[in-house]
């Protein structure tokens, strides 16, 4: 069997597959890359999820690349907006002839005394092997072939439709149809809208609020921005306005959950009807962000709500019927079509199985090393985005920093970089204290983080600016060796002191 060897082997080619691609092509651009993709397209999430509605949570200022401006009137985009935007950045960067699609990884190993890593991936044609320096994993954190579907009491007796969001048939019919919408997050808050067009009635069945917040689906100041200083400056500049807001809501529900409860449910009672229940179906027993919040463009689901052709339920299952829903309070919710948006399945690494020098890898017994390296992996970086931001923007920073350690390592001849803490005995928590279900459900499967940097998991983009931009690349507990020789380098040269008096590192981190 032949084997390809390529200098970074990117797995995923979703938003951060393509990002990663398309920095590795700009900032190291004598780099051989090959990103596969498990799928037989492009685009990951907006790609896979085709259930009515399907569109961001974030704005796409900054949900967007920063090289590349979202130049639509709407920043609350649907799928097949952000696919066409996602496609075209590969075009434009060249990297459509880098993706091989239907080639799904299934282990790594990486060997010390040649310093490379033995992928096994399936290919179109049977099993495939790759070498590579680098292995770069951007497919996110759940499982794109399942999600998560509890099983209901009495569920083969219904005589309709079951539907999981994750997997939505294209003949689905719902028009003049009741339809039953499981669950509170953002899929059920995007489907319910969606659907009450057209079907009969859709009814919101949720066991535990959800905080709810409408968004203007355009940008009007970011509008005008780009209209009077051009595409670029006035995307740039409403960026950065996008960053400094969503860091601003964050930290004053963080700090004033009270406050923050009490100014989101007034202005969910100025969305709904008058008289309406809103502390039974809109107040979560948690604090703001404590959870992600969902966002709801334009107030579609309360103009919904206010119309009459969708209602909430806040209720728990007793089991199904054949014609639809008996609930714990007694009562029967009548249903044609059951949706299931009960959430997503989280893996760490895409599933990939990885063994370093023989010994298999135990993902929940590492730590994350600047969010992005695993202790005691060498030559292994992955990509996990903002919970409370948009996940964009931590792929850029990561991408930028990626690319300045490769060049430190070429620029001193190293061949193995591998993060190692320097206390064994630092404290650790879960890598994201997030308290969502789909988090919790395997929080024992995900790495670790420390109490301190670079060991803490930042979601903060103006943390990380500084950690991953404007700091050096080079750390005491970063660690470099060479093929068949990993004695470690005790210099730890900083890449902003130059070699030279008066010399300042340019974006690839090499003095011009």
């Amino acid at each position: 069997m032949a084997v390809e060897h390529v200098d970074v082997l990117i797995v995923g080619a979703g938003i951060s597959g393509i990002g990663a691609g398309r920095y590795l092509k700009t900032e190291v651009p004598g780099k051989t890359f090959v990103i596969l993709e498990g799928r037989g397209a492009s685009g990951g999430t907006w790609d896979l999820f085709r259930y009515p509605g399907t569109r961001s949570d974030s704005d796409l200022h900054t949900f967007g690349y920063a090289f590349k401006p979202w130049l639509d009137q709407e920043a609350i985009a649907s799928a097949p907006r952000i696919l066409a935007y996602l496609r075209e950045t590969a075009t434009e960067n060249g990297l459509d002839p880098h993706i091989r699609y239907h080639h799904r990884v299934r282990g790594a190993s990486f060997d010390s005394s040649t310093a490379l890593w033995s992928v096994d991936v399936d290919g179109p044609a049977g099993a495939t092997a790759f070498t590579a320096r680098w292995l770069f994993c951007a497919g996110g954190y759940y499982r794109y072939d399942a999600g998560f579907a509890p099983r209901f009491e009495g569920q083969d007796s219904f005589e309709g439709t079951i539907v999981h969001p994750q997997h939505w048939p294209e003949d689905l019919d719902w028009q003049g149809k009741r339809v039953v919408v499981i669950g509170s997050g953002a899929t059920a808050v995007t489907i319910v809208p969606a659907m009450a067009g057209t079907a009969a009635h859709v009814t919101m069945l949720q066991r535990t609020p959800t905080y709810i917040m409408s968004m203007p689906t355009k940008d009007a100041i970011g509008n005008a921005l780009k209209k009077y200083l051009g595409p670029k400056r006035g995307y740039a500049w409403t960026r950065r306005k996008n960053i400094t807001m969503q860091r601003w809501i964050w930290r004053f529900c963080q700090r004033h959950p009270d406050r923050a409860r009490r100014l989101i449910r007034r202005l969910n009672a100025r969305s709904l009807p008058p008289g309406y229940p809103v502390d039974e179906h809109f107040r979560p027993p948690y604090n703001p962000w404590d959870q992600r919040l969902c966002l709801v463009p334009d107030g579609d689901l309360f103009a919904a709500i206010r119309a009459g052709t969708a209602e909430m339920v806040t209720d728990h299952i007793d089991r199904f019927t054949a014609d639809g829903i008996l609930l714990a309070s007694g009562r029967h919710l009548p249903a044609d079509v059951i949706v299931t948006a009960t959430g997503l399945n989280v893996q760490a690494l895409g599933g990939i199985t990885l063994t370093v020098d023989g010994v298999p890898v135990r993902v929940n017994d590492t730590i994350a090393y600047k969010g992005m390296m695993l202790s005691g992996v060498p030559n292994f970086a992955f990509i996990v985005g903002y919970t409370n931001s948009s996940w964009t923007l931590k792929v850029g920073l990561l991408c930028e920093h990626f690319c300045l350690l490769l060049a430190h390592m070429d620029k001193h001849g190293y061949e193995i970089c591998r993060p190692e803490p320097a206390d064994p005995t630092m404290p650790t928590r879960p890598f994201l204290d997030f308290d969502a279900g789909y988090i919790r459900r395997v929080i024992d499967h995900l790495p670790r983080q420390g109490d301190r940097l670079p060991w803490l998991t930042s979601m903060h983009y103006h943390t990380d600016v500084k950690l991953l931009r404007a700091d050096r690349v080079t750390d005491p507990e970063l660690h470099f060796g060479r093929a068949a020789n990993v004695a470690e380098d005790d210099q730890h040269q900083d890449l902003r002191r130059p070699d030279r008096p008066g010399a300042t590192p340019d974006r690839s981190g090499l003095p011009r």
